[in-house]
């Protein structure tokens, strides 16, 4: 067994392991309490193979942060395109976040939000990727919106990107048993109330 786990870790690149123990560790324990160090041994890597990869702590945020949003646009994505009408398409964001729990190391609800709350600081690298998110929700909620309804769709992103935010502080508070089920079940009272709408003025 300790043989089969050796000869995984040397089949995974050094980068890679670190991305993934940073992920893990930050999405686990947070970025503040987690020490380079930690990282270093969850990867088994040197220290010297992380600052020549990422140069330091905040490279490695950065670049585990990117990582994460490339995944979840592919997997948010994909889940639009098997959706069958406007409206599963606008729900497939609830969807995408289960897929993606599924997958991958699941965040302490947004990790985007969680990382700019625990950086603050505007300059930090870090902070391009979580306004990247912010940009790609409002981008794709809008633009699935405007299939729904072409009566004020950004209205209707905008209730539905509230409902998101709170599902995802509800997967945090742990009170709710699916957060992200009932979400979609306000979401979809929402976009069927806007199609209704829009058939009542047509």
């Amino acid at each position: 067994m300790e043989q089969d786990i050796a000869e995984a870790t040397v089949r995974t690149s050094a980068r890679d392991r670190l991305l993934d123990a940073a992920d893990e560790l930050f999405s686990r324990d947070g970025i503040a309490l987690t020490s380079v160090d930690q990282v270093l041994h969850h990867a088994h890597v040197a220290p010297g193979t992380l600052y020549a990869h990422f140069s330091g702590k905040d490279g490695l945020i950065a670049a585990a942060l990117r990582r994460r949003l490339d995944r979840w646009e592919r997997i948010w994505q994909e889940a639009v395109d098997a959706a069958a009408t406007p409206a599963e398409k606008l729900l497939a964001l609830f969807d995408a976040v289960s897929t993606y729990r599924c997958l991958y190391t699941p965040g302490r609800g947004c990790a985007f939000l969680a990382t700019s709350t625990e950086l603050p600081d505007l300059d930090h690298p870090a902070r391009a990727v979580i306004t990247a998110e912010s940009t790609l929700l409002l981008t794709r909620l809008n633009q699935l919106a405007e299939t729904v309804t072409t009566d004020d769709p950004a209205a209707l992103a905008g209730d539905v990107l509230l409902v998101y935010d709170g599902a995802m502080a509800g997967l945090l508070r742990g009170r709710t048993p699916d957060p992200l089920g009932h979400g979609r079940t306000l979401a979809s009272r929402l976009i069927q109330n806007a199609i209704e709408a829009h058939q009542d003025r047509v």
